[in-house]
């Protein structure tokens, strides 16, 4: 199952609940591009210059395991999240390179674990896994977004509110797998749903495609 949508609609939250729910691994995408984005700065390259990044993420050897996100083998799941590392992931992410390198290694953590798992980003049913048998699309109005990130990381709602837009649009209009809505998804508003009303419905539609 792939779950695609921009930051702030539950994506992460949701999709790690219905896969213990569902018994199945959880592999969130976006923290390989995350990762390489931390290797791409504490070597000091120039996130301009896609051939340095891209040979730069070609050495590192990244995994997920049990949630936590290893980039040659140290544990950068705190890493990750940090504000520097949010404010390049976006341009890191718009490698053309970058996304074919990560891609083949998202294809191969899926194989490694059965070939059955819940797995979450932004062009997930689009390119990553475009014959996957359920494709969801979470959305939510900006301004609950924002919220739900403010509170999240105790940032003032406009800056979130405007760090989110800025997002929005590089991930949109990236030539390399924009952030677009699968083909076949099934989108779900999530501004006025309750996280465990989201976990039911996501774990539901599983199970009626497994009936």
């Amino acid at each position: 199952m792939t779950i695609d949508g921009p930051s702030g609609t539950g994506k992460s939250t949701v999709s790690r609940a219905a896969a213990t729910e569902l018994g199945l691994p959880h592999l969130d995408t976006g923290a390989f591009y995350r990762a390489a984005t931390v290797a791409a700065l504490r070597a000091g390259a120039n996130l301009d210059d896609a051939a340095e990044v891209a040979d730069l993420v070609s050495q590192a050897t990244m995994d997920q395991v049990d949630g936590a996100m290893f980039l040659d083998g140290e544990d950068v799941s705190e890493e990750i999240r940090g504000p520097d590392v949010t404010a390049a992931v976006s341009k890191v992410a718009a490698n053309p390179e970058v996304r074919k390198l990560l891609v083949s290694r998202q294809r191969s953590w899926v194989t490694a674990h059965g070939g059955r798992a819940v797995v979450e980003g932004r062009d997930i049913g689009t390119v990553v896994f475009p014959s996957a048998t359920l494709k969801i699309f979470l959305d939510a109005r900006p301004e609950v977004r924002a919220a739900r990130r403010a509170g999240e990381t105790g940032e003032h709602h406009v800056s979130v509110l405007e760090d989110l837009e800025r997002r929005d649009h590089l991930d949109s209009t990236r030539v390399a797998s924009p952030l677009t809505v699968p083909e076949e998804a099934i989108v779900i508003d999530t501004s006025d749903l309750g996280f465990d009303e989201v976990v039911a419905m996501v774990v539901g539609l599983v199970k009626d495609r497994s009936v």
